[in-house]
């Protein structure tokens, strides 16, 4: 049974509905920080605050991207806009890895030249306030990227998530530096977080030029097209005693929808009428057991194979 949250979820937090929240949280971000950083000084907070304007960038070019990603088919892509997401992780991925980088930079100086800090209370405090809403949305966000299986959802969380460990790195340097007056600490836990973020933002474009090369559906739902095709094969054998045979199941995944084509071989004596009506059977059960997929099934007699097939042999 689904727990409720998740059907609450999936009814009106959609991944547009998040994007428009992330951008007014980032935007609420950008101020606290930037003003935790006026009041002290430190490059730790300023390397945080760098961090949130990327937040704010990545949500509204996501926001954008999947709007892209809800159009239909058309004639120009008859298989529908879904990969736009992946461009959005792709693009939030290099700037994270753009803001590690310029957190390095102002670190090092920082690191050369350091400085005391002045009202760090106040400093904390705000940093802390803003981690607090960016772990809320992030953790609301994951759940719905996995429902609505949303690549640019995911992404945006992530890109949260990592402003939070930046936050918790910063705040954690600057207690460390006030409690020891080792001045340097502070940059140096902004070098830290930085080479954090740097991991972060390197595997979600790893991630996101995997599912612009066409990746193959999760294991998950393997599994579960796996299952349908065993039940469908016994069905068939229960109702009319013949054995039929599913194979070349080929699948993607494509932002939120995945697509899946196979090969079904049946006696070579059937009608076209019967063998089809078995065929929309298995492509509606595979439909009803994962969201948001499309399956296509080719109808072979038994013992034939498509050119490909002979050629390079049958690809699971």
């Amino acid at each position: 049974m689904r727990h409720p949250a998740l059907s609450l979820t999936a009814s009106w937090l959609t991944p547009r509905s998040l994007l428009r929240i992330s951008i007014v949280v980032a935007a609420c971000t950008i101020v606290l920080k930037m003003l935790a950083w006026w009041v002290t000084g430190s490059v730790g907070l300023l390397s945080d605050a760098l961090e949130s304007f990327v937040n704010l960038a990545g949500a509204t070019f996501a926001l954008a991207m999947v709007t892209i990603a809800q159009r239909p088919a058309d004639e120009d892509h008859p298989y529908g806009h879904h990969k736009a997401e992946y461009f959005s992780a792709g693009f939030e991925g290099l700037l994270i890895i753009g803001a590690s980088l310029a957190i390095v930079w102002v670190s090092v100086n920082r690191w050369l030249h350091p400085a005391p800090l002045e009202r760090l209370d106040w400093g904390v405090g705000l940093s802390l306030l803003s981690t607090v809403l960016n772990g809320a949305l992030a953790w609301v966000m994951f759940r719905s990227a996995r429902s609505y299986r949303s690549m640019a959802l995911e992404g945006d969380a992530r890109h949260l998530m990592t402003d939070v460990y930046t936050s918790v790195g910063v705040v954690i340097g600057l207690g460390l530096a006030h409690l020891t007056g080792w001045w340097w600490l502070d940059p140096l836990a902004g070098v830290m977080v930085a080479l954090n973020i740097l991991w972060h933002g390197s595997v979600m474009l790893w991630r996101a030029s995997q599912g612009l090369m066409d990746i193959a559906m999760d294991p998950e739902q393997l599994q579960q097209i796996d299952a349908v095709l065993h039940a469908q094969t016994q069905a068939v054998l229960a109702q009319t005693g013949v054995q039929v045979l599913f194979d070349s199941v080929h699948t993607r995944q494509a932002g939120g929808h995945g697509f899946v084509d196979l090969h079904l071989h049946v006696p070579g004596d059937w009608t076209l009428a019967h063998a089809a009506q078995w065929r929309q059977r298995t492509e509606a059960a595979l439909m009803a057991a994962i969201p948001r997929v499309q399956a296509r099934i080719e109808l072979l007699p038994q013992g034939a194979a498509t050119v490909l097939e002979t050629e390079m042999g049958t690809i699971r």
